[in-house]
């Protein structure tokens, strides 16, 4: 029997509260007034959250529309770029045979955890000192796969989208240092994976947060958007996360991986960093506008990335209200560390290519951000910088 008028009228206010309840963008895109950037994310906030495409099967079909930008000059007129992609060139390494996978990972080792319980959010729950030791151990193991598992989706994200943005950027340059990223977002993706399924035995689905940001991105039809999207806000996220993990973790294996993935990442945020500063120096006020209404709006669905919530279904949604869950996880150390790692990296970048401006610096200021923006940026860094500030 087809849905009669109430049932579908439920059906949409059903899907508008679930979107108000699981993503701050409409919430805070709403109160800006910002209903162009509003009405971007709106399609892949509706396809995440509210159909959970990332969770409801195993794979997921987007729709691109971006246009592809072929060179026939095959002009090399960008010297920075050329530097990069020497870069790139020689410090590609085999995920097989340069990482020692004969090292033995016991996710449960108490005396040599894999992240410390500083930063493990649960311990600031008041069950958690109620709990046994198994269940301790566990929890822990549970907390690691899901924060790899984002990673991993993160990364197959960057693999696709550095795949888009070499046919759209509009250097010769730019496309031949593209074209090591694809090579190193996949050896991300293979490694990740393999540390997740080979020792951990244990991976999670995509994060609804995380889940939007890919779709906005992929399915973005302008390429500098896509660039601002993965390059700078994405990669610039995961370089600060990766960068915290491998300061903290007392897994050798794990850490030496970091390693190699910290280097491929830094190449990463500064080939978007020096592509947007040159492009973004000719775009229009208004232009100019909407790409940091984006970026803050991108942001905002990034410090909120973190709340765990498939990790919270399985273990505690029959203990307590994802409410609770939510105000006791995001105030705990965990998530301030990486917020604070995180946008360390991601506010300089920003300010680089000029979407910081005294217009949307409030914006920033009123989520604690703001703090960073005298920082270095991505062309100021060397990735031995990256590996030893945390």
């Amino acid at each position: 029997m087809p849905p009669s008028q109430q049932d579908l009228k439920d059906a949409i206010s059903g899907s508008f509260n679930a979107l108000m309840r699981s993503s701050p963008l409409l919430k805070e895109a709403a109160k800006s007034r910002n209903v162009k950037v509003l009405r971007s994310l709106l399609g892949p906030a509706f396809r995440g959250i509210v159909l959970q495409q990332g969770k409801r099967d195993d794979s997921t079909l987007m729709d691109t529309g971006h246009g592809v930008h072929f060179d026939w000059s095959y002009e090399r007129s960008f010297p920075e770029m050329q530097k990069l992609y020497e870069a790139a060139k020689k410090n590609q390494w085999n995920a097989t045979t340069d990482v020692d996978w004969s090292i033995d990972v016991d996710p449960y080792n108490t005396e040599k955890p894999i992240l410390p319980d500083a930063l493990i959010p649960m311990t600031a729950l008041p069950i958690w000192r109620h709990l046994s030791e198994d269940e301790k151990a566990e929890q822990r193991h549970g907390m690691v796969g899901w924060i790899l598992s984002q990673f991993l989706h993160g990364e197959q994200g960057a693999l696709f989208a550095a795949a888009q943005t070499t046919e759209c950027v509009p250097w010769m340059d730019g496309k031949l240092f593209g074209s090591t990223q694809v090579v190193d977002e996949g050896r991300h993706v293979e490694v990740l994976h393999a540390y997740l399924d080979d020792k951990l035995e244990k991976r999670y689905d995509i994060n609804d947060n995380l889940y939007v940001i890919i779709d906005a991105i992929m399915t973005e039809s302008a390429w500098d958007l896509k660039f601002l999207g993965m390059q700078i806000l994405v990669e610039g996220l995961a370089l600060g996360a990766f960068g915290a993990i491998r300061y903290n973790t007392h897994e050798p294996l794990l850490k030496h991986i970091l390693r190699y993935i910290i280097t491929d990442e830094a190449r990463h945020v500064h080939y978007g960093v020096l592509s947007l500063a040159k492009y973004m120096a000719e775009l229009s006020e208004k232009e100019m506008r909407y790409r940091e209404e984006w970026a803050f709006e991108v942001s905002l669905l990034m410090r909120n990335r973190f709340l765990a919530h498939e990790f919270y279904d399985e273990y505690y949604g029959h203990r307590m209200s994802r409410q609770d869950w939510d105000a006791i996880i995001g105030k705990s150390q965990l998530m301030e560390f990486f917020r604070r790692v995180m946008f360390k990296r991601i506010i300089p970048n920003l300010k680089k290519i000029g979407l910081l401006s005294d217009r949307i610096k409030p914006r920033y200021a009123s989520i604690g951000l703001l703090q960073y923006e005298s920082g270095k940026s991505a062309m100021e860094l060397t990735a031995l910088d990256l590996l030893e500030d945390n």
